[in-house]
């Protein structure tokens, strides 16, 4: 029984891990299987400002469509980045700036800083 069980279990880690990878995952599938599943095609990652402009990781704030018009040689934002902000946004349904905002003091609070910049380490030395 309890071998059954730890089969299903690993089918369902296989699953879930599977469906957070998939963007990843369907990269390295042949052209064949993707074409009898045409949904498959909507999970390609964003690499150029202009693709990631049309996704909307665009902002008044923060603005890549000025970068497009300034014809910037970079072939865009930092791919896991930009995945990061937009599955904020869909999840959390906030803008695009209020989810680089609580992806930037998640950073910060991985790396013990407090979201005002302010070290959270006691023995940190603050000012002389």
């Amino acid at each position: 029984m309890l071998f059954y069980i730890s089969i299903l279990a690993f089918l369902l880690l296989l699953i879930m891990v599977s469906y957070r990878y998939r963007a990843f995952i369907i990269l390295h599938f042949p052209q064949r299987f993707k074409l009898l599943f045409p949904t498959l095609q909507n999970y390609a990652p964003l690499s150029t400002f202009s693709e990631q402009a049309n996704a909307g990781v665009t902002s008044s704030e923060f603005d890549i469509e000025a970068n497009i018009h300034d014809g910037d040689s970079r072939t865009g934002l930092d791919e896991q980045g930009v995945q990061e902000v937009l599955e904020i946004m869909r999840r959390e349904r906030v803008s695009f700036d209020q989810a680089r905002l609580i992806r930037q003091n998640r950073i910060l609070a991985r790396n013990g800083i407090d979201p005002s910049g302010m070290p959270l380490d006691a023995k940190a030395i603050t000012r002389l």
